[in-house]
């Protein structure tokens, strides 16, 4: 297997603290595949960090504003009659 030097590096660190070897641990990642029939822990992206969710909830605002400032305003009436309520 073609594994990246820093990681297997950085993994074997953490292996050789729990008595696994490299090959130990992949022992055990294949069998729990085999086990599960998948991925033995869910594969997901890592929750948006909190300034990229800021950054995006203020930009939806803005639009928002904007939509407001080049949209034609109308009254209640005019809405209604508008949706036919």
């Amino acid at each position: 297997m073609r594994i990246d030097p820093k990681l297997r590096a950085d993994a074997e660190k953490i292996l050789s603290r729990l008595g696994l070897t490299t090959n130990d641990a992949i022992n055990v990642f294949l069998n729990q595949v085999v086990l599960q029939h998948g991925l033995p822990f869910d594969v997901k992206l890592p929750p948006m960090a909190r300034s990229e969710a800021e950054t995006i909830f203020f930009d939806k605002i803005k639009e928002a504003e904007e939509s407001f400032a080049t949209e034609p305003s109308m009254t209640i009436d005019e809405l209604e009659a508008k949706l036919g309520v």
